[in-house]
């Protein structure tokens, strides 16, 4: 059942290490959070695994194929900015994907269409990214990336560089959107309530360079609700997690 395998993967920039040998498993419809401080090195090990830069060594295997180094289809990313085209309509952003490999244009806008309406902005097809709130341009980013229905969606703190009312929204969109067809999910966070409250199991990454410092199997069932947050379980579980890091970090 485990359809993402990455094995003892290293990077180094300018010859201080950010990865050394970092290993994990993803299993088949499980949404696995990388929680830790920023500047660990969540990041460069989503980006290494969507082939953006070269790991130092290590290899990466993905639905049994292996693609170490390598861009292509089968992963989606969404950025902590939309990182929207300027010039492309929202219809179109989403569209862009499935544009490159190839799907008819009838096609890839009907898809694009489907998904423009999961995320709630349907009657905004035509606006321009600088027409829409920065909550609506993630929603664009995220539907972009559902639309080329990758088997491994990875996501790059979406919701950080947003207000808390909107980041609460768009956290309770992504449950509900994601649990319609449960794809592989690695959702990088430095945020321990987004951690527990969208994922299945949760990687808590030590200070640069990341070791794993627990793997958290989340104890609540799904559909999560808002009021979960207030509960006793899931406020000790976020006051053990915020000793851990903090005592990590002070050592």
């Amino acid at each position: 059942m485990v359809h993402l395998t990455v094995s003892n993967v290293s990077k180094s920039f300018g010859g201080v290490p950010v990865l050394v040998d970092q290993s994990l498993e993803v299993k088949q419809g499980e949404f696995v959070a990388l929680l830790g401080p920023s500047g660990c090195g969540k990041s460069t090990l989503l980006q290494i695994i969507n082939g953006l830069i070269p790991a130092d060594g290590g290899r990466i295997v993905l639905d049994g194929k292996d693609i170490t180094g390598k861009t292509g289809t089968g992963r989606g990313m969404v950025f902590q900015g939309a990182d929207l085209f300027p010039w492309r309509t929202a219809l179109e952003n989403i569209a862009f994907g499935l544009q490159v490999m190839g799907v008819p244009k009838a096609e890839r806008m009907q898809r694009a269409r489907a998904y423009l309406k999961l995320v709630g902005l349907e009657g905004f097809e035509q606006a321009w990214p600088h027409q829409l709130s920065g909550g609506m341009q993630q929603r664009v980013g995220i539907a972009r990336a559902f639309c080329i229905e990758p088997s491994l969606l990875l996501m790059d703190e979406p919701f950080g560089a947003l207000d808390v009312q909107t980041r609460d929204v768009l956290q309770d969109e992504l449950v509900r959107i994601w649990e319609a067809d449960r794809k592989m999910v690695l959702f990088v966070t430095h945020g321990i309530e987004e951690a527990l409250f969208l994922a299945d199991r949760i990687l808590v990454f030590s200070k640069r360079p990341a070791r794993v410092l627990r793997e958290i199997a989340v104890p609540f069932a799904r559909p999560r609700r808002e009021d979960m947050k207030l509960e006793p379980e899931f406020l000790t579980l976020r006051r053990e997690i915020s000793e851990l890091l903090r005592h990590d970090i002070n050592t």
